[in-house]
């Protein structure tokens, strides 16, 4: 009933620790990301998980889904360049480390964050790229401290970041098998351009 929206918000909950608690996402990696509907499950929300377990849900709602879940990302995307929008990817899980080591991003700054992106001050600010996600990383948000925006600089151990960045992406690898099978129904030009915008493993 409203207008169409500027901004296009993608949620997840990292609980590994690795992804940035915002990233600016291009055309293509909204698709991927919205086709991989990420998000963690953690002790205690599930009998049985005792530790971070990744999941994935395509379009964040797998279970309903009639049509190869590329051809809902494709609408997608061609939604936000008629519209011109923004993706961006909002991390709420946990930063320093994985979950039991580090800490949840405060709802203080994903608060901040949000209106930063409403605001328009995230679509101009200077960003970084993130290692093995290629995401864009705002590096300045208004009532955010900056090193919180890179998950990198949160962790002492520096090799276990990379190692646990590493595994993350290839979980997202493995996820997205299932939809690239050769008795997939999917355009084969546009599932390229998508898988092009995932992880890029060590």
């Amino acid at each position: 009933m409203g207008q169409h929206p500027k901004n296009l918000v993608l949620l997840c909950c990292d609980a590994f620790g690795v992804l940035p608690p915002v990233s600016k996402l291009s055309p293509e990696q909204a698709m991927y990301h919205f086709i991989s509907g990420y998000t963690a499950k953690v002790a205690g929300t599930e009998m049985g998980v005792t530790e971070p377990t990744a999941t994935f849900s395509a379009c964040f709602g797998g279970a309903f889904l009639v049509w190869h879940p590329a051809k809902y990302a494709a609408m997608l995307a061609d939604m936000m360049e008629e519209h011109n929008t923004t993706a961006w990817l909002v991390n709420t899980g946990w930063t320093g480390g994985a979950y039991g080591t580090g800490h949840r991003v405060s709802l203080k700054h994903t608060r901040a964050i949000v209106d930063a992106i409403h605001s328009g001050e995230l679509e101009e600010a200077a960003t970084a790229k993130s290692p093995v996600f290629h995401l864009q990383v705002p590096t300045e948000c208004t009532g955010v401290p900056s090193n919180l925006l890179l998950p990198h600089t949160q962790w002492d151990d520096h090799s276990a970041f990379d190692d646990t960045l590493a595994k993350l992406g290839k979980l997202f690898h493995d996820n997205f098998e299932v939809y690239t099978r050769p008795d997939a129904r999917v355009d084969r030009k546009l599932m390229g351009r998508i898988l092009r915008a995932g992880p890029v493993l060590p």
